[in-house]
């Protein structure tokens, strides 16, 4: 109504004098919030062309958030969590190279554990993502553990977030092309045949 009003000219009132004498519907607060959602300008920017390099970063990268990213509809973007620095390393060049994310908006947050040094795992993982600091959020340091699970992970355990939602719409798309195309028993799976 806001829109409509500044367009024409008039106030607001107005417009919603109008929408009641001829008997308009008001728009729901989710069909608002949907076309806010559609309208708002991507955070990145896909790399159109791809090499057979970058083909294999793709898939790469796809399986590894089909495995270990956060995939259910409250997620608020991208959110990988890994303990792998070759696994990290890996997605992380992938947001980086074939989504074209902001470098900016990453965000990492370090999982570990309390007789782990967070200063010297945070240096670790900024050294490997090339993502600042600055971008680390508070990490989460684990006090009742079993010793004998403390070198499970060595470098702690990072979740690498990008908040937003069209890029996590854009990769869960390519994770579904992916088992449309390749994967064994799907036609099964969705007919709910098992």
């Amino acid at each position: 109504m806001r829109e409509v009003a500044s367009r024409l000219g008039v106030s607001i009132d107005v417009v919603c004098y109008f929408m009641r004498k001829n008997n308009l519907a008001r728009r729901s607060v989710v069909e608002n919030e949907t076309i806010k959602f559609e309208r708002k300008p991507l955070s990145y920017k896909l790399r159109q062309v791809l090499g057979k390099f970058e083909e294999n970063l793709k898939l790469a990268g796809v399986m590894l958030y089909w495995a270990e990213g956060y995939k259910t509809s409250k997620s608020k973007g991208i959110d990988f969590a890994n303990a792998n620095p070759l696994m990290v390393g890996t997605f992380v060049r992938f947001l980086k190279e074939i989504c074209g994310v902001e470098q900016r908006r990453l965000r990492v947050l370090l999982y570990c554990y309390s007789n782990q040094n967070t200063d010297k795992l945070i240096d670790f993982w900024t050294k490997l993502t090339r993502i600042p600091r600055g971008q680390f959020t508070k990490p989460y340091v684990r006090h009742d553990f079993r010793k004998e699970k403390s070198d499970k992970m060595k470098y702690g355990m990072v979740h690498i977030r990008y908040a937003d939602k069209k890029l996590l719409a854009q990769v869960m798309g390519w994770i579904v092309e992916f088992q449309k195309k390749y994967c064994v028993g799907t036609q099964v799976v969705n007919e709910d045949a098992l």
